[in-house]
């Protein structure tokens, strides 16, 4: 349409028609005279904008999708990092409750022997290449330490001390070749030397070659000189072999230490020996034999013996 006089003319009306109108709707209420022009034009147009309402609604909820979406991405990622976090609570508090174990135990003997011991940490262990039995313990000159002091565990002898630095120790494990400590059978006094054999069992020398042992008899430090390099009293370990004696001067046995030599964590030196010889009393109670079970047999009358019987009674 052309921009004439009469184009600007028929807009003005139609404005002022709209105006109209607009004003009779809202005076007349619900008894509005185009009450019945805007339900038909609801009728016309309803379903165009209900079908124009489905086509816009997806993209709204794909940007909801979206947002929702990075909300769970972030919920997920914390949940991971709260999971990551609790194992490693849970690792820890394992490990915790693991040493928390072995210093009771190390201070049950120490307070069963009477034996003063500072407590270390296990941080190294000898070179893999090298032919020495070693570990290497947190304590040092600065704890208290010095050369050739007795180191066990909650287990039993675990060695003695070869060098000591300001804040560590080297402690020659008794699973060495070159360890040796004098022994004491329990409830008695025969006496002997214990040297290791790396991972194979103790070999123990009895001085006396008629003496009677047998498998499962244990042994106990003998103690030395002035209480060092070895106080009396730790368990050393448990008869599993003996030699058949052949009447020489000495008698060997093969003793299974009670510690584990490959799996050491927390240890205590014995800084201070115990006023008199512990004797047995630090060993651990011997376990319990396992009962047998007792097979009772009855034999039930066979149905045959009566029967002979009557054939006898019947000739």
């Amino acid at each position: 349409m052309r921009d004439t006089r009469e184009s600007r003319l028929l807009l003005v009306l139609l404005i002022a028609v709209a105006f109209a109108l607009i004003t009779v709707d809202i005076r007349g209420g619900e008894d509005s005279p185009v009450d019945g022009a805007r339900q038909g034009a609801a009728t016309v147009f309803g379903p165009i904008e209900s079908g124009v309402s489905a086509a816009v609604d997806p993209v709204g909820n794909a940007v909801s999708a979206i947002r929702d979406s990075g909300e769970r991405h972030d919920r997920l990622a914390a949940l991971e990092k709260e999971n990551v976090a609790l194992k490693a609570r849970l690792g820890s508090d394992d490990r915790s409750r693991s040493r928390l174990k072995q210093l009771d135990k190390m201070l049950k003997i120490a307070g069963q022997g009477q034996y003063g011991i500072k407590g270390a940490e296990v941080i190294a262990i000898g070179a893999a290449q090298g032919f020495s039995w070693t570990i290497t313990v947190d304590v040092g000159a600065n704890d208290g330490i010095k050369r050739d002091m007795t180191v066990l565990n909650g287990e039993g002898l675990v060695g003695r001390v070869t060098t000591v630095g300001p804040n560590t120790a080297t402690v020659l494990l008794a699973s060495d070749p070159d360890f040796t400590v004098g022994t004491r059978m329990e409830s008695g006094d025969e006496l002997g030397f214990a040297s290791g054999q790396g991972d194979r069992p103790l070999r123990v020398e009895l001085l006396n070659g008629k003496a009677e042992v047998k498998k499962g008899d244990r042994l106990v430090t003998f103690g030395s000189q002035a209480d060092r390099p070895f106080v009396p009293g730790v368990p050393v370990g448990v008869v599993s072999r003996v030699d058949p004696s052949g009447g020489g001067l000495t008698r060997t046995l093969y003793v299974t230490p009670y510690v584990g030599f490959t799996k050491l964590d927390i240890v205590g030196v014995v800084v201070e020996a115990p006023k008199k010889d512990p004797r047995d009393t630090v060993l651990p109670p011997r376990p319990k034999p396992t009962p047998r079970p007792t097979v009772t047999v009855t034999v039930t009358p066979s149905a045959e013996a009566p029967v002979d019987g009557q054939n006898q009674q019947e000739q």
